[in-house]
């Protein structure tokens, strides 16, 4: 496996970032968390790669098919040896056995022809694995977009969540000083141990002007803070969900654990859209695979057709003798073997079997035309559907991204407003879970953009992420 996994795994693998270059980024501030994302999705491809059973078991497959090039050739000698129990008598002497070696050989370009069909067969079969193999890469890949959105997701909660308990501790400071709380035990929180209001302080809240809003705007916290609390927890397990499918797919314990260090920053697609159509109808296996299909059940049908004709063989027949006694010859000046050239001809005038076989690859090899044509347009409808993904995430990203800063100045303003009395605590309230909402979405455009691209990876054979 060692001596093809290197040089096989040109697709989907992120070239390393120049150490200078990566150093002034970093201290610009400038996007390079992608860089250190692929390097360790190139690890996990490598490990992949080296361990896989279905890749070993495709490779093997290959391998096997390889080894059909070399076995077409002559048929093997045969030999015959005929011992009599008893010597047999006969005019020269007497024979005391009868041997026979023969070698029967094909028409001519038989043989050249079996060899191009086990060629063609092995190098259809080799694409066979490159699908396979490539379909491993973008599930991987598919997978470990997923995992970084959802731990963008969970950053993200975490630090709404920390906002939100900020802003809780707030409004209750609000509170008290609305309702004109005295620095006692109990006016310092309304709530008990549990975070529960208690009657008693229930009554004093609605004796006091403002006090109602003033708590209702903490409830209105609690009940948020309790959402993204559920929404932290789902995520974590839908998390967990991906780190044993991800540890299985790349052959690892189900509990290894897994770096994502870094966050997913927007791709560039460098390749004009017909351009990377035409290097998926050039490059991708499957349209390989049936062409060599089509060549392999082409130099079937020759071979049939060779096999049409008839088989010549050569061979000796050798009889050895020895004299009989008291025949009154004197043989001690010549021998008494016999040796007798011989020549055989195969007539093939059963017809219809060589007609059969002839018709049989000529259909089949129809048959991998047609499933190349068929390969061909799905993979185009698969292109058109990738990049239409590709598009739609590029204008979201567009749009999240002016709608955060948008959201983003209004909650300044509202900030101000709010501290001077001027607007409800609600409307900052609402703001800020809009700038959470977008930024999720954010997420899950760029994750969508990748795992287009992986798709179109997947589709072409080349490498399309940029780092």
């Amino acid at each position: 496996m060692k001596n093809w996994t290197k040089k096989n795994l040109d697709f989907g693998v992120w070239r390393i970032p120049n150490p200078k270059l990566t150093l002034l980024l970093t201290i610009l501030l400038a996007v390079v968390g992608n860089k250190t994302m692929a390097q360790g999705l190139d690890d996990y491809l490598t490990h992949a790669t080296e361990n896989s059973p279905l890749l070993k078991a495709s490779y093997s497959q290959y391998l096997a098919s390889k080894e059909r090039i070399d076995q077409p050739g002559l048929p093997d000698p045969e030999l015959q040896v005929g011992v009599f129990l008893q010597p047999m008598e006969r005019f020269m002497g007497t024979q005391l056995a009868d041997y026979r070696l023969m070698q029967s050989f094909p028409w001519f370009g038989t043989i050249k022809a079996q060899k191009s069909e086990a060629d063609f067969s092995s190098q259809a079969q080799y694409q066979l694995f490159m699908e396979v193999r490539n379909e491993l890469f973008f599930q991987i890949k598919y997978t470990w977009f997923d995992l970084h959105r959802i731990q963008g997701e969970i950053d993200i909660t975490k630090e709404i969540l920390t906002y939100f308990h900020k802003l809780e501790e707030l409004a209750l400071t609000d509170f008290k000083a609305s309702t004109g709380s005295r620095p006692s035990q109990t006016s310092k929180n309304p709530s008990n141990s549990n975070g529960e209001i208690t009657q008693e302080k229930m009554s004093e809240i609605n004796s006091s002007s403002g006090g109602t809003n003033g708590m209702a705007e903490v409830i209105q916290i609690r009940l948020e803070i309790k959402e993204l609390e559920n929404q932290l927890a789902l995520l974590t397990s839908n998390q967990n969900s991906l780190f044993i499918k991800f540890n299985q797919l790349i052959n690892r314990d189900i509990q290894d654990k897994i770096e994502l260090n870094e966050k997913l920053q927007p791709p560039l697609l460098e390749l004009d859209k017909y351009s990377l159509l035409d290097s998926i109808k050039e490059k991708n296996p499957m349209i390989t695979k049936y062409e060599n299909d089509a060549l392999a059940y082409e130099q079937r049908a020759k071979i049939a057709k060779l096999e049409g004709n008839p088989k010549i063989g050569l061979g000796i027949n050798y009889s050895p003798f020895l004299p009989r006694e008291n025949d009154g010859i004197d043989h001690s000046d010549h021998s008494m073997d016999m040796l007798m050239p011989m020549v055989t001809l195969s007539l093939p005038i059963f017809r219809n079997k060589t007609e059969g076989k002839i018709n049989e690859a000529k259909y089949l090899q129809e048959v991998a035309t047609q499933n190349q044509l068929q390969t061909e347009n799905l993979l185009a409808i698969q292109w058109a559907e990738a990049f239409q993904n590709w598009e739609d995430a590029t204008r979201s990203l567009e749009l999240y991204d002016q709608q955060i800063e948008l959201v983003q100045q209004q909650i300044n303003l509202l900030t101000t407003s709010f501290s001077n009395g001027s607007v409800p605590f609600s409307s900052v309230l609402k703001s800020q879970l809009k700038i959470l909402n977008y930024q999720i979405k954010r997420i899950e455009a760029i994750t969508l953009q990748y795992q287009s691209l992986s798709l179109l990876e997947k589709l072409s054979g080349i490498n399309l992420i940029n780092t």
